[in-house]
C-alpha cells in the first residue's frame, strides 16, 4: 500500500491556512494537516511523517521563529512564511537549512509556494553531482542541493565525477568548482561535453575568480552557467530550479516529437530513424504491417471520438503483447508497423496471431453498445535490402490478408 504524502501547515491565520490547504490538496494532491501553534505542530509531527512543512515564523506560543528549529530538528524540510520584511531577520533565517523564505503579501505569494512545492516534487526524479575538492564547501553544497529534493552525489574532483557519470548516465546536472586537483572544472566540462549536449546535462561552474575571461572561457567550452562565489542561497536555488525546468521542457519537446499524439506510440518519422540501426547492424527481425479492419466505415458510422477509442484500444493491446526491445509505431489513421526482434519464424507467427485473436476477443465498450473489432496483419521474415523495400513487402502481405476477408495473418 502506497503511503499518502503529507504536508504540515503551521499558521495561526486560519483563513490563510484554509486557502493554502485547499490549493495544496487540489493542485498537488497532497494531504494537509493544519496546526495553529508550535504545540499542535509538535503533536502532528509525532503522529505522521511529512514530505515538507509550510510554517509561519510568528506563532502564539513561538513568536520568534522557534518553529524553524523545531521542524529542522525533526528533519522536516520547511518553507517559511512571514509578514516581516526585515532584511537582517531574513538573512538569519536563510542561514538555516530551510527550503525557501516567502513573504506573505498576497495570493501571488501563495501561488509561488504551490509552484515551489510542485518543483520540489519533480526534483526528486533528478540526479545532481556536486564536485569540489574542499570537503567543507562540498558538504555545504550537498546540503543545499538536497534541500531542493534532488538526489545528490558529492565528489572531490573531475575524474571521480566522470566515473560516477559513467555509472549513472541519467545524471541531469553537475555543479562543479573551477579550481580542483586531478581534473579541474574546465577539463570536467570539456569531458562531459564529449558525451552530453547542453540540452541533455546541465553544467554549473562555481568560482571566486574575478577574471571575466575565465567565465567566458567556461561558457564557450560548454558550461550552461557560471556562478561567482560567494552567492546567495536564494539565487542559487532559483538558478538550479530554472535550469532543471528548462531541461524538462526540452525533454518533453523531444519526447513528443518522436510520438504519435493519440496513442503515445512512436511516429513514422522516428520509426525510420530507429530502424536505421537495425539495418546497419544487420539484425534479424520480423516486420509486420497491421491495419484495423473496416476502420473507415466504423469512423463514418460512430464518429471521431469512437474512432480514436478504437485506435487507442488496439494500440494498447499490441503494446502490452510485445517485449521492450520490439519497435511499434503508428504510421497513419488505421495502420501500425511492428518490428519483432529475437524471434524464430514460428514464435513470431504465434505472437502475431495471438495479437490478432486478442483484438477480436476484446470488443470496444461504449455507453450503449459494443463494437466488435478485428485486424489484418502482413508480415515479412527476411528483410529486404532497404527499409522501404521491407515495408513495401509487408504492405503487400497486408493486402493479401485483407483480400482474404480481414481478421487474418498473411506471411510473405
Amino acid at each position: 500500500m502506497v503511503k499518502e504524502e503529507r504536508v504540515l501547515l503551521v499558521d495561526d491565520n486560519k483563513t490563510l491556512s484554509k486557502l493554502v490547504m485547499l490549493k495544496v490538496k487540489n493542485e498537488l494532491g497532497l494531504e494537509v494537516d493544519m496546526a495553529y501553534s508550535l504545540a499542535e505542530a509538535e503533536l502532528f509531527s509525532h503522529k505522521y511523517t511529512y514530505t515538507l512543512a509550510i510554517i509561519d515564523l510568528n506563532l502564539p506560543d513561538a513568536p520568534n521563529g522557534e518553529i524553524v528549529d523545531a521542524m529542522l530538528k525533526k528533519r522536516i524540510p520547511s518553507i517559511v512564511l512571514t509578514g516581516s520584511v526585515d532584511k537582517e531577520f531574513r538573512k538569519a533565517i536563510l542561514k538555516k537549512d530551510i527550503i525557501d523564505y516567502v513573504h506573505k503579501g498576497g495570493i501571488d505569494d501563495i501561488d509561488y509556494v504551490i509552484d515551489t512545492i510542485r518543483r520540489l516534487l519533480k526534483n526528486r526524479a533528478h540526479k545532481v553531482m556536486v564536485v569540489d575538492d574542499s570537503s567543507i564547501f562540498r558538504n555545504q553544497m550537498k546540503k543545499m542541493v538536497e534541500n531542493l529534493f534532488f538526489q545528490v552525489y558529492a565528489l572531490a574532483h573531475g575524474e571521480e565525477a566522470m566515473l560516477i557519470l559513467e555509472e549513472n548516465p541519467d545524471i541531469k546536472m553537475i555543479i562543479t568548482d573551477y579550481n580542483m586537483p586531478v581534473m579541474d572544472g574546465l577539463e570536467l566540462t570539456k569531458a562531459v561535453r564529449k558525451k552530453y549536449t547542453k540540452d541533455q546535462l546541465c553544467v554549473f561552474v562555481l568560482s571566486s575568480t574575478e577574471d571575466s575571461d575565465v567565465s567566458a572561457m567556461l561558457l564557450k567550452h560548454g558550461a550552461n552557467d557560471f556562478i561567482n562565489k560567494p552567492f546567495s542561497k536564494e539565487e542559487f536555488s532559483c538558478r538550479l530550479n530554472n535550469a532543471i525546468e528548462a531541461l524538462e521542457n526540452i525533454d518533453m519537446i523531444t519526447h513528443y516529437s518522436k510520438r504519435d499524439f493519440l496513442t503515445g506510440l512512436y511516429n513514422r518519422r522516428h520509426f525510420y530513424t530507429m530502424m536505421e540501426s537495425c539495418f546497419s547492424e544487420e539484425e534479424e527481425f520480423v516486420t509486420a504491417m497491421i491495419s484495423i479492419d473496416n476502420y473507415r466505415h466504423l469512423y463514418a458510422l460512430h464518429g471521431e471520438e469512437t474512432g480514436d477509442k478504437i485506435v487507442i484500444q488496439i494500440a494498447d493491446i499490441i503494446r502490452s503483447s510485445i517485449d521492450y526491445q520490439d519497435i511499434l509505431a503508428r504510421f497513419e489513421g488505421d495502420e501500425f508497423c511492428l518490428v519483432l526482434k529475437n524471434h524464430t519464424r514460428d514464435s513470431a507467427m504465434e505472437l502475431l496471431d495471438l495479437i490478432r485473436q486478442k483484438v477480436a476477443f476484446v470488443p470496444l465498450h461504449l455507453a450503449e453498445e459494443e463494437i466488435l473489432l478485428s485486424i489484418s496483419i502482413g508480415a515479412v521474415f527476411h528483410p529486404e535490402d532497404t527499409l522501404n523495400d521491407t515495408i513495401d513487402e509487408a504492405d503487400s502481405a497486408l493486402a493479401q490478408a485483407k483480400a482474404a476477408g480481414g481478421n487474418n495473418l498473411y506471411v510473405q
